[in-house]
């Protein structure tokens, strides 16, 4: 008997999720040396890790022997009193993406239905699919959410929206009174999934607050991650603010001991540095001005909005263009699976690093 004869059939049709190309994969493809490829592809924070969070870990590193706290009472704790949230609407995962799937885990069925962007990030499909539930993909004119279009495809079946803000891959944004009147005009059977990944390198001003909406009893969920400004990719540490209702049901299908003990204490950490916040917002700002001086000077369609990233439309030579660059120690994102061919996307880094991208790219162009 073969294995697929057994396996779960919506897992034997599961897409792979394709991560951007780390730096030893490229050195060994083309030759290169890895201290000399810039890896601007995965919208990693390049100013590294928050330097609080790096003392703490390291003073952490003797407990390794003992599991972590299941509970996380300590990051809790101090994130419901930054937030200004009680901790029972708190819930904790392997990275903001784990808990992604965990809401897909406790809201669908097969033959359910999840409705996103099309040019949105792909787990909320992937979550959707193993779960057996069907994927509704709205088209998104100027590459960002249209709420119109998304109301129009619910349907009774619908459980869950997903959106991000700013959205990934395209980096568009959406304003609080957008948002506002969305949510408030979804029917009550549907969950509004609101992935704040990026969050903070927008400037506070324009951030979009959706906890007044959970504190009005709206079907709202929220995530946040400690990988992106605060650096912490590689601790794999987020988090979700939800009903104390949802979060029970999602810490009752998240894996025991999910967040490990270093992700914890970084966390922790990273909460008080607000000074790396701060730099890392300010110098992503100016390198999104580089590139959007560069995308201009070459007469470019090009997106410099929201994350850390930028988006750029390079052609139908788009492919070619992602190799070319890999060849010459620049390793960007091409956006194939997300149905924009012709683009690419580049997390923006250092002001020589960019440079250097800018130049090489240019030289391709």
């Amino acid at each position: 008997m073969n294995f697929s004869d057994i396996a779960r059939k919506c897992v034997l049709k599961q897409p792979k999720y394709e991560a951007g190309k780390p730096i030893e994969y490229v050195a060994r493809e083309f030759g290169l040396d890895p201290d000399n490829i810039l890896k601007m592809a995965s919208n990693e924070n390049p100013f590294g890790p928050s330097p609080k969070a790096v003392e703490a870990v390291s003073k952490a590193l003797g407990g390794l022997n003992y599991y972590p706290d299941g509970a996380c009472f300590y990051l809790r704790e101090k994130l419901s009193k930054k937030m200004g949230v009680s901790g029972d609407k708190l819930v904790f995962g392997n990275g903001s993406n784990e808990i992604l799937e965990l809401v897909a885990h406790v809201l669908c069925d097969a033959g359910d239905e999840v409705v996103t962007g099309r040019h949105s990030f792909v787990v909320y499909k992937l979550a959707a699919l193993l779960m057996g539930a069907k994927c509704v993909e709205v088209e998104m004119p100027s590459l960002r959410y249209d709420f119109g279009r998304m109301l129009d495809a619910i349907t009774p079946k619908t459980k869950i929206v997903f959106m991000a803000n700013p959205n990934n891959p395209t980096g568009t944004t959406n304003t609080q009174d957008e948002v506002y009147s969305f949510v408030r005009s979804l029917p009550e059977h549907v969950v509004f999934c609101y992935d704040e990944a990026y969050r903070e390198f927008q400037d506070p001003s324009d951030q979009v607050d959706v906890l007044p909406l959970i504190e009005e009893g709206r079907n709202v969920l929220t995530t946040r991650t400690f990988s992106k400004i605060y650096g912490l990719a590689g601790l794999r540490c987020g988090y979700a603010v939800c009903s104390p209702e949802f979060a029970d049901c999602l810490n009752r299908v998240r894996e025991p001991f999910n967040v490990n003990s270093l992700a914890q204490v970084g966390a922790m950490a990273a909460l008080d540095d607000d000074a790396f916040v701060e730099y890392a917002r300010e110098e992503n700002k100016k390198g999104r001005v580089q590139f959007k001086n560069a995308f201009e000077k070459w007469g470019l369609e090009h997106i410099v909005e929201g994350g850390n990233f930028v988006m750029a439309k390079v052609g139908p030579k788009a492919l070619e263009i992602f190799t070319e660059l890999q060849k010459r120690g620049v390793i960007v994102r091409p956006n194939v699976g997300y149905g924009l061919p012709e683009w690419l996307r580049i997390t923006i880094g250092k002001t020589d690093q960019n440079e250097r991208c800018i130049e090489e790219l240019g030289k391709l162009l």
